[in-house]
């Protein structure tokens, strides 16, 4: 019995660590003084994105004055403008996605940063399940304990469930490009073959046509 427990724990928390794994982005951003470092993640359509940002001080934590800043642009796999702003320290961008394809966030030092130095930022980027409010969810429904527990499980599965649809989606367009590049390679093979034959036909024909006009055969 305990030993069925613990298997019930043991794939009740793989779940949730594969669901929230696969959401979950913070990372450092080592920013130049010129010039702009982007990130960027595949999404899904119809997928809730909320990222927080903040500029970490990278001169031993000494005050500058004045106090640097970065500005920050997020667009959609089509060029549009999500998120844009200018001379900040921290902020939040959160929408939902409403096309399938790269989202990039690009950021970069303020012209008024003194020194000439790059800084850093840190980025929280969460997606789907991670970016979901569950205490909210909680407080209205009025749920608690396990009952939570398994609303957040079923949402992780949710998640992964629809993770999987859209690999399989992706992974059925990219094997017809596949399909349809290799299919064009093959008769680009096959048309310079028969190029070069007709040129080897067409040599032999002028060679043997100009030596008997020589009467050398």
């Amino acid at each position: 019995m305990a030993m069925k427990k613990w298997c019930w724990r043991s794939i009740v928390i793989l779940i949730w660590w594969c669901a929230t794994i696969s959401t979950t982005q913070a990372i450092w951003l080592d920013l130049p003084a010129s010039g702009t470092k982007c990130v960027s993640e595949d999404i899904q359509n119809n997928v809730v994105v909320l990222a927080d940002y903040s500029l970490v001080n990278g001169e031993n934590d000494a005050p500058v004055q004045p106090a640097p800043t970065i500005s920050v642009r997020v667009t959609s796999p089509y060029g549009n403008n999500l998120h844009h702003q200018e001379n900040m320290t921290h902020g939040q961008f959160a929408f939902t996605t409403t096309e399938s394809g790269n989202y990039l966030a690009c950021f970069w030092v303020d012209g008024n940063h003194p020194g000439g130095k790059g800084l850093t930022v840190s980025l929280d980027w969460r997606i789907g399940i991670a970016a979901k409010d569950w205490e909210s969810v909680a407080k209205k429904e009025k749920i608690e304990g396990v009952e939570f527990e398994l609303r957040k499980l079923e949402g992780a599965v949710e998640a992964i469930h629809e993770n999987l649809i859209y690999l399989k989606n992706k992974e059925a367009e990219m094997r017809e490009v596949s399909e349809k590049t290799n299919g064009r390679v093959a008769w680009f093979s096959i048309m310079s073959l028969g190029v070069c034959i007709g040129v080897a036909v067409l040599q032999v024909w002028y060679l043997k046509r100009f030596f008997h006009k020589k009467k050398l055969i």
